[in-house]
């Protein structure tokens, strides 16, 4: 993990850390792919989960006034279900499988948000039962491929948060699940010495990123900002879709 190459790549893939932890839709998602063009995907994801975390203090931070204490308290009550699960099953199951899965799941979740009606629709409590199934697929995605933006997203966009409380929510949803991921990462031997070393320059660009993130969420107009989010989870399930064929 040395040179030129690696560096501009590991510090792009650290803004856009920074900007997903700021509320910028779905550009975490972009992260590990992009670090993964010139390291292994596993290294990728455990080099950044610390950069993930830093970039977090500064995100909850900055959105402490707002988020849906209920959508909270459902998916940190069943995310960690979800990763203990990837934990238990990470030498059974097929990350190409999963990828492919997650997928078309968001393809068809915003090909059809983007084919509905769009007026103006009141905002949705978020309902236990969903949260419990969508929660745990968070967790377990994300533990597996860093991809729970995809199910969290299945499950709040529907609700119709207003734009801070959206990001808002997810920045501390995917904080919270972060520091759960940290002991069985640890116990896979995903973080060592030297990532930490190198995570500890990156945090640098990534905590930079996270205030340029509030700031251009909250210039964005709140329609134009969830056609974003929408348009982003679409683009990210596809390439989903193209990464886990890849790897079967």
């Amino acid at each position: 993990m040395e040179g030129s190459v690696f560096w501009i790549t590991a510090v792009l893939a650290a803004i856009f850390v920074g900007l997903g932890k700021g509320g910028v839709p779905v550009i975490t998602a972009m992260a590990v792919p992009v670090l993964s063009l010139v390291i292994s995907p596993v290294v990728a994801a455990g080099l950044l989960l610390p950069v993930f975390i830093a970039s977090d203090v500064f995100g909850v931070y900055l959105y402490r006034k707002h988020f849906d204490r209920r959508v909270l308290t459902i998916m940190c009550a069943v995310m960690p279900i979800g990763v203990f699960i990837g934990w238990a099953t990470v030498d059974l199951i097929s990350e190409a499988m999963v990828t492919i899965l997650l997928g078309l799941i968001g393809t068809v979740f915003a090909l059809a948000m983007l084919l509905e009606r769009q007026e103006e629709r009141p905002r949705r409590e978020a309902k236990i039962g969903p949260g419990i199934f969508w929660g745990t697929i968070t967790g377990f995605t994300s533990f597996v491929s860093h991809s729970g933006a995809t199910p969290y997203q299945v499950y709040t966009l529907p609700l119709r948060m207003p734009k801070l409380v959206f990001a808002g929510t997810v920045t501390i949803a995917f904080a919270y699940i972060n520091l759960v991921k940290l002991i069985p990462y640890w116990a896979l031997g995903q973080l060592n010495v030297e990532n930490l070393q190198i995570a500890l320059i990156l945090m640098v660009p990534a905590i930079l990123a996270v205030f340029a993130g509030v700031a251009l969420v909250r210039w964005i107009p709140t329609k134009l900002f969830f056609r974003i989010v929408v348009w982003a989870l679409l683009l990210i399930s596809l390439k989903l879709i193209w990464d886990g064929v890849g790897r079967l």
